[in-house]
């Protein structure tokens, strides 16, 4: 397993244009892989946007190695990253604290279709519900609220226009590790729906003692 990571080249007006919606960022990561393209291959990658210090990454978590040239076709010169992951995800521990990020699209599902969460509380209740499938479970703080919170939401274009959009969540907390293959699991596939268009990536850091 690899995760990776690139800055985004905002200043480039042109490349900017191209990356318009979701759909952009899907293609720019499919090419990050020529050999799955090569071998007419499908294999799903995890993917999000993240904002650092005014300056936006790709995030990428695959079991393949990608191309740092398909990385630098939107990205800014220099700044591709490719680590080994399979090591770090090795070291956790059942019952360890870590810090995460979870970007996410929570949903539910009445009479086979299927509708975004609205509300603050229904998204947030949509993750305290997938903790335990996932392998992993929130303390409680001295005021009885839940070790993370909600910090951005919005409804970002799916496709180039069309009028279609889904709802993206983010979320930052603490939580504390239950199971060791549900949580690896989540980490390397995703948690949610809408993988394929930057959502279910789950990224932690061990809280230090």
């Amino acid at each position: 397993m690899y995760i990776s990571r690139v800055e985004i080249d905002d200043q480039n007006r042109r490349k900017i244009k191209d990356l318009s919606h979701l759909g952009a960022y899907h293609n720019w990561v499919e090419n990050c892989f020529p050999s799955e393209i090569a071998q007419h291959e499908r294999r799903r990658h995890l993917w999000r946007i993240d904002q650092l210090h005014g300056k936006r990454y790709l995030l990428i978590v695959s079991a393949d190695k990608p191309a740092a040239t398909g990385m630098l076709k939107y990205g800014v010169t220099g700044t591709a990253m490719i680590k080994d992951y399979q090591h770090f995800l090795e070291q956790i521990k059942v019952g360890e604290l870590m810090r995460f990020r979870l970007v996410a699209n929570p949903t539910y599902r009445t009479d086979g279709k299927v509708y975004p969460h609205i509300t603050v509380e229904q998204q947030e209740n949509w993750l305290r519900q997938k903790a335990a499938a996932n392998g992993f479970e929130f303390m409680t703080n001295a005021d009885g609220s839940d070790t993370f919170d909600l910090v951005s939401r919005d409804w970002p274009n799916l496709y180039h226009q069309r009028r279609v959009r889904i709802s993206r969540v983010a979320f930052e907390g603490t939580l504390r590790v239950t199971d060791l293959d549900k949580f690896r699991h989540a980490l390397t596939h995703g948690i949610g729906r809408e993988k394929a268009y930057g959502m279910g990536m789950l990224t932690v850091i061990p809280v230090r003692k």
